[in-house]
């Protein structure tokens, strides 16, 4: 059975979705014919028994033939009388101990129980068939006879039946045929064309794989299941598109920035090089600050190099970045005491933390906490205060910087965007992005929000995140 299976399964999607419309026509066609075979039968059997009780023979001329001895017994030759084969029909006599003799017909028929059972006088009536002296199929309808212990059957051959059952079965057989061959010839049409549709999008799909075009379009015409896997397929190239998009976006901003930083440290490295080589030594005052220099350009890159590997994870954490519940009081704790290291001029206040246990991936959420206290560090003045609360779920950082411009705001999340007044500041534009895909990651959302419109007035930034003041009894937070 598995080898025809695997030969169908094996076959072009148009051959087998044309041999299932062909089996299935046929094997409909042919119930119908089976059907209509067996209706035809059975009304052509009605009709006979009807015609056989429309011949009962009168009791009285039964009996006087039974008794001037016209009754022959069964397999005997038949007398040479007139209208003897009249319909080829037989009449005989039974009685109750299931004997019987012929009064009409060339051939006798064979008794059955059901026959005595009417002879006997425990059934009315019974029609069925039975075998001839002859072997032929006879229809027997057998009957009380009236004034005698006994029965009479009147029989007919089943030939008449048979022959137009026999011309029936020839034209069914016929129309099976051409409806087979019908099936087949409109299950390749069917095929044709519904797989059109099919036989464009894996043109699509083909012309996609063999030159990488995304902006290919498939038309899209109805609803049905066709239609959704175009529109599935036009969405996926969309996406896949500006998935490139992104991807080339990423490297030209990454390029960019790291031109800077490499072009400065390879001028301050030639500069020591060529010092050098040359013997001229560089006063000690201006060697410092080339390796001032030299250092502060590795630390920039290093942090860059880390930004660009952190948006290249996968969004869907995987080993290492998996989800749990952790205590992001303690995590805001650790990050206010390394925004203290990286601002030891500033003051750093968290009066109000409360207890708040979210599901989280640890190191990334640490990370993007330290990115948004190091953004309040970078702006605030000297000697400035840092406000940070913790109060049902809600994390604001408060700067007394020179604030956020409104038309910028749109764009503060952005990859490698940074504002003109930041640009000489260091950084790589990329640690509020870690902080909006960190944050959206575990359920929640950020925003900065510009304290007031005369500078100076600072920017609040507001963390929210989805959790509880208490762990839920099943995770133990990690801290």
């Amino acid at each position: 059975m598995r080898g025809p299976l695997r030969r169908f399964h094996a076959l072009p999607l148009r051959s087998r979705l044309a041999l299932l419309t062909a089996v299935a026509v046929a094997v409909a066609v042919a119930a119908v014919a089976v059907t209509s075979w067996f209706m035809v039968r059975g009304a052509l059997l009605g009709s006979l028994d009807e015609a056989l009780r429309d011949n009962r023979v009168n009791p009285d001329a039964v009996l006087r033939q039974v008794r001037a001895g016209n009754c022959r017994a069964p397999g005997s030759a038949p007398p040479d009388l007139p209208n003897q084969d009249l319909f080829k029909q037989t009449i005989q006599v039974i009685d109750a101990k299931g004997n019987s003799c012929v009064l009409t017909g060339q051939q006798s028929v064979t008794v059955t129980p059901a026959d005595i059972a009417v002879a006997e006088g425990r059934a009315e009536e019974t029609a069925h068939n039975a075998k001839a002296s002859d072997g032929s199929e006879y229809r027997v309808l057998t009957y009380p006879l009236a004034g005698y212990s006994g029965a009479v059957s009147v029989a007919r051959p089943l030939n008449e039946v048979d022959d137009a059952l026999g011309d029936l079965t020839l034209v069914l057989a016929l129309l099976a045929g051409v409806g087979a061959v019908g099936a087949g010839a409109a299950g390749l049409w069917v095929a044709r064309t519904g797989l059109k549709p099919v036989d464009r999008l894996t043109g699509a799909v083909e012309h996609v794989a063999r030159t990488e075009d995304l902006a290919v379009r498939i038309p899209v015409e109805g609803e049905d299941e066709i239609a959704r896997l175009s529109r599935s397929f036009n969405a996926m190239t969309a996406a896949l598109a500006s998935s490139r998009d992104r991807q080339a976006q990423l490297i030209a901003d990454a390029g960019h920035e790291l031109r800077t930083p490499l072009t400065s440290l390879r001028t301050n490295i030639e500069l020591l090089a060529r010092s050098d080589e040359t013997g001229r030594a560089i006063p000690p005052e201006d060697r410092r600050a080339l390796m001032a220099s030299v250092k502060a350009q590795m630390t920039e890159l290093a942090a860059l190099i880390g930004d660009l590997q952190e948006l290249s994870r996968p969004d869907a954490t995987g080993p290492g970045g998996r989800l749990e519940v952790v205590a992001l009081h303690d995590i805001l704790d650790t990050a206010i005491q390394r925004a203290r290291l990286r601002g030891p001029e500033l003051t750093i206040t968290a009066e109000d933390v409360r207890p708040w246990y979210v599901r989280a991936e640890p190191a990334g959420l640490e990370r993007a906490l330290v990115n948004v206290l190091d953004n309040a560090v970078k702006f605030s003045p000297p000697g400035g205060t840092i406000e940070v609360t913790l109060v049902d779920g809600e994390l604001t950082v408060r700067d007394h910087g020179p604030g956020i411009p409104t038309e910028e705001l749109p764009h503060v999340f952005e990859r490698f965007w940074r504002s003109p007044s930041a640009r000489s500041l260091p950084g790589s534009g990329l640690g509020l992005s870690i902080v909006a895909r960190t944050v959206s990651r575990a359920g929640g959302e950020v925003r900065l929000i510009p304290v007031g419109a005369r500078e100076g007035s600072g920017t609040r930034a507001v963390i929210r995140l989805p959790g509880a003041p208490t762990p839920p009894p099943a995770a133990a937070p990690h801290t």
